[in-house]
């Protein structure tokens, strides 16, 4: 390794320590050893120590040991007299670097606790948004599950030109990456450019300001830490697998823009441990022999024009970028996106007008592939403010086409249309909205840029069954009413198709184990009336997918013999799950929190979990930031029920799942539920007191409590007292 990185390194490693254990000390003195110290509404304690060491680092004495570790790793200061001419040293460095960094933010958040938003977006009077929570966390670690992610870039400093900053940030979402933001070059920051030069910035983008310091590293590398402790099945404490796990699976590297100080060598050598190689515009050696990187380790002097493109070629990361022939950027990066008032050109549908989406499936002869129709004013023809009626209407074709995939393809529409920078589409079917943002009109924005969308990418990702997609987009209200008259009665038979579905009729389930990459034990089993955890994925989702990929995620089980109709244990089921888990789960419930219970990876919708006084069950959504009876938060429970793990008592489920007829019928079914968050019981509401008038108890849902009632087992328990819930006359259900 050069001597100058490896000595500056080294260098900027002591100078970190030195102002970390100093702010320590001072902190020692002000608040004293027992003073509770995290990154807030966070599991992972501090989560690069926490994953390395394995040491739960709780309070400000706990540091004490770990300072100590870090002055054990520092190697000494290179001079002309002394020389390692190794990578280890300098390695060693840089994950000191990180532990020393990761207790100076601590104490930050000690010292100066609105520093940082804690929000998923920035505020009207604070950029930086610090360590991402729990709830952002489990939310985005979806997307790292199933690829719509492949990895990050943590960016040190910025180019000092915003239209660069902008191109250049503009090339990573483009290419599906989380861009993370630290620190500054001659007095700018990238964060503060993007703002600039009108580019929104959050969680939402996938441009993340974390910090305007170098210190903030840590919350990039902790992010990845925390990837392979929540989804991958790695152990606290199991550095090695760690590393191993993110150099394999999470694609990230840095980027740094600028002159490169001591610190920021430090901390390039601490993001080498984890595979993850450095790219720079500026003029500093280059360490091009491949060892702990894929390829080199540090590439420098790269042209802006050439830095993405480089930093992807030196990860190793293979992206698949599709281009879709529209004037504006396309990708899932902007999914996000939201069109703020300012921003606002017009909308369509979302109550401000009549709006209505529906995809049919039609006969070869009926339908001409690439046919776009648009029919109605288009944006050119109006004036800013001007709202129009919108219909659109997909019609495919296929020989493998059924029409079980209709309501499938047609959800797609959701996710493709907000790929559209400028774009923001919400909800779906007849109360579907969009809203057209200004700076997509400039670009050149048409509705038949909606069409060329939805056909390229139905035929990129649903080619195996479809050989034909045309769409019609209407906005005169006539012909919008005419859209609307016919998904109405397509919405109904569909609904009716999937009401009669039942776990009795239907002899083949459905696996999915696309988060098994995180989770290798995890397997989730779909059924018709059990929805996968997650939310996103029915029966029928899971039938679709076996027909389009057979050697997916998704394949069929047959359900075998019911040897247990209660719990809901079949034969065919228990053989699949201990074959797919490699024998780690031998036996899983359908219908059961306490026996067995299916197993979750942590992308989970919510949490299912017992409360013993009170004979009952809670249920809690990731959205909820609260405090729940059962004494732990959100993210402590999700410790409980992910990883691939059995625990009896806590179980992931999804929101849709509440109303199912098979929800916990081993112990109970609907009458064993005493608490959700009010925010949970409000969206499921409608059918969550349909479901109690099914059962023949429509008072149940008031007797139902939330936080309002109480967040202790105590409270709750006098409530349901007072209402007479039926879950105390039930029989114990921890047996």
């Amino acid at each position: 390794m050069s001597k100058i990185i490896c000595s500056a390194a080294i260098r900027g490693a002591k100078k970190i320590i030195d102002m970390a254990e100093e702010s320590f000390e001072e902190a020692l003195v002000k608040y004293g050893p027992d003073q509770a110290v995290e990154f807030p509404n966070t599991a992972y304690y501090l989560p690069i120590i926490y994953s390395m060491l394995g040491a739960k680092v709780q309070t400000l004495g706990d540091m004490k040991d770990i300072f100590q570790e870090c002055r054990g790793l520092l190697p000494p200061v290179v001079t002309e007299d002394l020389w390692l001419p190794y990578l280890a040293p300098a390695l060693d460095a840089g994950m000191a670097t990180f532990f020393a960094e990761e207790m100076y933010e601590a104490i930050r958040y000690l010292n100066e606790p609105n520093f940082y938003t804690k929000t998923e977006d920035p505020t009207a009077e604070n950029l930086w948004l610090g360590a991402a929570d729990d709830v952002i966390f489990r939310k985005r670690g979806v997307e790292f599950v199933d690829g719509t992610a492949p990895g990050f870039a943590a960016i040190m400093g910025t180019p000092t030109d915003k239209e660069v900053a902008s191109k250049i940030a503009l090339e990573l979402q483009e290419k599906n990456l989380y861009i993370f933001m630290h620190d500054q070059s001659e007095g700018k920051n990238m964060a503060e450019l993007l703002l600039d030069n009108d580019v929104q910035v959050g969680w939402g983008t996938r441009l993340v300001p974390f910090g305007k310091s170098y210190t903030t590293a840590v919350f990039a590398i902790g992010f990845a830490c925390r990837v392979a402790l929540a989804f991958g099945g790695v152990k606290p404490g199991d550095y090695k697998g760690n590393l191993l796990y993110n150099k394999e699976r999470t694609f990230a590297f840095v980027m740094a823009f600028g002159p490169v100080s001591d610190e920021w060598y430090a901390n390039a050598a601490g993001a080498i441990n984890w595979g993850f190689p450095t790219i720079s515009d500026y003029d500093i050696p280059e360490v091009l022999p491949t060892g702990i990187c894929t390829y080199e380790h540090v590439v420098s002097n790269i042209p802006h024009d050439e830095i993405v493109q480089k930093a992807i070629e030196v990860r190793g990361l293979k992206v698949s970028v599709t281009k879709i022939d529209i004037p504006m950027a396309f990708g899932p990066a902007f999914e996000g996106e939201r069109i703020r008032k300012d921003d606002l050109f017009m909308e369509c549908g979302g109550g401000r007008t009549t709006g209505v989406e529906v995809l049919i499936s039609k006969e070869m002869d009926e339908v001409e592939d690439g046919v776009v129709i648009m029919e109605g004013p288009d944006i050119a023809d109006i004036e800013e403010g001007q709202n129009l009626p919108i219909g659109i209407l997909v019609e495919v074709a296929g020989r493998e086409m059924q029409s079980d995939f209709e309501p499938i393809l047609e959800r797609q529409f959701h996710h493709l249309m907000n790929y559209i920078q400028g774009i923001m589409h919400i909800g779906q079917r007849n109360i579907m909205w969009i809203r057209i943002g200004k700076a997509a009109v400039e670009k050149g924005f048409s509705f038949k840029h909606l069409g060329v969308v939805l056909h390229g990418k139905l035929h990129q990702e649903f080619g195996a069954i479809l050989d034909k997609v045309q769409v019609k987009i209407y906005t005169v209200q006539d012909k919008v009413e005419e859209v609307m008259e016919l998904a109405k009665k397509v919405y109904a038979e569909r609904d009716l198709r999937l009401g009669a579905m039942t776990d009795e009729t239907e002899e083949v389930f459905y696996s999915c184990t696309l988060c098994q990459s995180f989770a290798p034990s995890h397997v989730c089993v779909i059924t018709p009336e059990r929805i996968g955890m997650c939310g996103a994925y029915n029966w029928l989702d899971g039938k679709a997918s076996f027909q389009i990929n057979p050697t997916g995620p998704n394949q069929p089980i047959e359900k075998g013999e019911c040897t247990d109709e209660s719990n809901g244990y079949y034969t065919g089921i228990n053989e699949f799950v201990s074959q797919a888990s490699r024998g780690a789960v031998t036996e899983v419930s359908c219908y059961s929190l306490m026996n067995n219970p299916m197993t979750a990876c942590g992308c989970f919708e919510a949490i299912a979990a017992m409360l013993p006084q009170c004979n009952g069950i809670m249920v809690v959504n990731r959205d909820y930031m609260g405090m729940t009876p059962s004494g732990m938060k959100f993210t402590t429970l999700a410790g409980m029920a992910g990883g691939g793990m059995q625990t009896p008592g806590f179980m992931g489920v999804s929101k849709h799942y509440m109303t199912s007829r098979k929800l916990f019928q081993a112990e109970g079914g609907l009458k064993r539920v005493v608490w959700i968050p009010k925010i949970l019981k409000e969206e499921i509401g409608d059918k969550l007191r349909a479901r109690c008038e099914e059962i023949g108890m429509p008072e149940l849902f008031d007797m139902i409590a939330t936080e309002e009632q109480g967040t202790t087992e105590e409270e709750i328990l006098e409530f349901l007292k007072e209402k007479g819930h039926p879950a105390l006359e039930m029989d114990t259900a921890i047996g």
